[in-house]
């Protein structure tokens, strides 16, 4: 066979490589390697429930209709299937595996096979929920996420978010697990050398950083939500290696060895806003670093490894503001996630560099009314016409964001007040009321730039993103 691609030879050599890129594109490995593609490092960038109405509205609310965030500059795009394998509208877990590992499971089941039964754990004798994990040791089989076949490629590897760190979407990077909400158990699986280690995690996930310390740490009084089995898997790291930060003081400090920053003790990291305003308890907003300084200290730690890396970054809480209809949390948040997006592309070299900003399910929000131009966007409408309130069918003014469900409906509906919508604090009407809002099952937007950018492309499902990001790195 000819060294060059002329002749036979090549031409062989050409419909292998592309054989192999099409098998990764759809999640199948090749056996021995595959052809390697244009990117060293991989950033993916995971705003949690930002559908593409989220997109606009939060483009509204930072920069107004003409503006551009940082995610609306990167230069191809693309629409997502979120559906998954048992369910139309997917919740975080399947959504997020899918993207990691190219393979559809059920709803609440984290980066197993598809014939994985998502089983609830359980409480334990200290009162915690979510502690017993009742997982069949025959149910299903762990599926290899991107961020283990990145490190056993010598690769470093990263997941931060605002969430929990054991939360749905970080832990599909580095767990295998019958139920999102074992969430101890997830815990265990990212700490190196442990009971319960992911041990195709080699040497260990590089970077991590989110909320919820208790999950890491022993339980000291009954509900404290500590871990039940006397456990403290931040000493157990420490001993292997990490620095382990609790602020974003001691976030700025750490070198650029392994690191482990859980800057909430308990649940998640505060709202973008409240973060600002030092919310929280004891102020605990305060010292809980942006994304985007999260984001910029995970860059500078993995970018030290010659042979590149994988780096997830969650925007989590855009999510919980939806579920409870509460657009400015979701807008404001959706902006500090594209802060983060905007220091990335500021530190990384886009020709060696791939970034990818998707979602993983979209909400019920909605756009509606005919407002002008310029109508402050979690205002009530005001009519294009004249600039005066837009009224429904019986006379009452409403907002221009609603939701299609949640807990906020009236028995009788009565004008929006404009200054109670624009507060922080305003929970929007809803077409019929249910205890919390639910996810949406539509198309979410994928923008991407950089190395193999051009891959992204039409519209398609979610495990193909996982193909095209594997066939980026070569892996």
């Amino acid at each position: 066979m000819s060294a060059d691609n002329t002749g036979t030879g090549g031409y062989m050599m050409s419909t292998i490589k592309c054989i192999a890129a099409a098998l990764a594109a759809v999640g199948f490995a090749c056996s021995p390697a595959q052809a390697a593609g244009q990117a060293k490092n991989v950033i993916f960038f995971l705003g949690d429930g930002m559908g593409p109405t989220v997109v606009t509205a939060s483009r509204i609310y930072k920069v107004g209709e003409s503006g551009q965030l940082t995610m609306d500059t990167l230069k191809h795009t693309a629409r997502v299937k979120t559906f998954s394998n048992d369910a139309q509208t997917t919740d975080s877990a399947p959504s997020m595996s899918a993207y990691m590992t190219g393979v559809k499971m059920n709803n609440e089941v984290l980066s197993m096979s598809p014939d994985t039964i998502a089983v609830a754990p359980g409480k334990d004798a200290n009162g915690n929920k979510n502690a017993v994990n009742n997982c069949a040791p025959d149910n299903g089989k762990p599926v290899e996420t991107i961020l283990e076949l990145a490190k056993a490629q010598g690769k470093a590897i990263g997941a931060i978010t605002t969430t929990e760190l054991t939360h749905a979407t970080p832990a599909a990077t580095y767990s295998h697990i019958c139920h999102r909400d074992a969430v101890y158990d997830i815990a265990a699986q990212a700490t190196p050398g442990g009971v319960g280690y992911n041990k195709l995690l080699g040497d260990g996930v590089d970077v991590l950083m989110g909320g919820g310390r208790n999950h890491w740490t022993p339980s000291v009084e009954k509900d404290d939500g500590g871990r039940a089995d006397g456990r403290n898997l931040l000493d157990e790291m420490e001993a292997k290696g990490y620095t382990v930060a609790a602020t974003k003081d001691k976030l700025a400090q750490a070198g650029d060895g392994k690191l482990i920053g859980l800057f909430s003790k308990k649940g998640h990291l505060q709202y973008d806003m409240d973060r600002v305003a030092g919310k929280g308890e004891e102020g605990e907003g305060r010292t809980q670093p942006s994304l985007a300084e999260m984001t910029s200290k995970a860059i500078d730690v993995l970018q030290k490894n010659p042979k590149g890396y994988f780096l997830m970054v969650e925007g989590g809480r855009i999510d919980h503001a939806l579920h409870s209809t509460n657009a400015k949390r979701a807008l404001d948040d959706t902006v500090a996630f594209d802060e983060a997006i905007r220091v990335a592309l500021e530190k990384v070299d886009l020709s060696n560099t791939l970034i990818v900003v998707t979602a993983d399910h979209d909400h019920t929000m909605t756009f509606n009314g005919y407002s002008g131009r310029g109508n402050s966007i979690l205002d009530i409408s005001r009519s294009y016409r004249d600039g005066q309130p837009s009224k429904d069918a019986d006379g009452n003014t409403y907002t221009t964001l609603v939701f299609g469900n949640g807990p906020n409906r009236p028995d009788v509906r009565k004008s929006v007040d404009s200054a109670e919508a624009r507060s922080d604090d305003y929970h929007q009407e809803v077409g019929f009321r249910m205890g919390g809002e639910t996810h949406g099952g539509g198309d979410v937007m994928l923008f991407a730039d950089g190395a193999d950018a051009k891959l992204f492309k039409g519209t398609i499902d979610n495990t193909k993103v996982f193909g095209l990001m594997r066939s980026a790195l070569g892996l």
